[in-house]
């Protein structure tokens, strides 16, 4: 209930207005045609400067780590995965970001901010802050992890993620984490500038109500 008694919607969806060169992969449905679209219009062109025999290359292997994304992803619950598809010089940003349901539960506007505070409190990250995003109060949390082989995980990287209680009072949450290595070196103003970007995408958030 809001505080003039009248009960919140609940949203059917959110929107993002994601940067050129980028696109969305949903994980529920429709995956398999995303990716389909993904190497058709963005990896069936040879960059300039880049022989056919090695951009043909560049193409498989950007397909394998796509559809590796998407299945990690969609094991970890997510809704969609965004990430750059447009090679640059040969290569593309290493860089993505999912959007996630989480199993935190709890309704109610009293234990959206209890599970928030207590967010924020476990936080070892720098920088731990709130941020309201189309109603709702999300905690921002940034973190490096440290390169982990066995998970996969060949490098460091640093990460960004929001957490915050679907609008509605639902009981429900929702994770917007983003990961990237970078050029190599996690403090460099080109790391930076790709921190920056997601979150500026992250501030384009709206709830869908349909």
């Amino acid at each position: 209930m809001s505080s003039s008694g009248t009960v919140e919607a609940t949203p059917t969806g959110y929107t993002l207005i994601i940067p050129p060169g980028w696109a969305r992969i949903p994980l529920r449905e429709g995956t398999k045609e995303a990716l389909e679209q993904i190497f058709f219009t963005h990896l069936d062109k040879v960059p300039d400067g880049v022989a056919r025999d090695d951009a043909m290359r560049l193409r498989l292997e950007l397909r394998r780590q796509l559809e590796k994304k998407a299945r990690a992803a969609r094991r970890n619950g997510g809704l969609d995965l965004y990430l750059p598809v447009s090679p640059r010089k040969g290569t593309v940003v290493a860089a993505s970001f999912i959007v996630s349901e989480l199993p935190i539960g709890g309704a109610g506007q009293a234990q959206a901010k209890h599970v928030l505070k207590r967010l924020a409190a476990n936080s070892a990250g720098p920088g731990v802050t709130t941020r309201e995003l189309s109603g709702s109060t999300a905690v921002r949390r940034e973190d490096r992890v440290a390169a982990e082989p066995g998970r996969e995980l060949d490098v460091d990287t640093r990460r960004v993620e929001y957490v915050m209680p679907v609008a509605g009072n639902s009981g429900n949450w929702l994770s917007i984490s983003f990961s990237t290595p970078g050029d190599g070196n996690l403090d460099s103003d080109f790391t930076d500038v790709l921190i920056e970007l997601f979150d500026a995408v992250v501030g384009t958030f709206k709830w869908r109500y349909e």
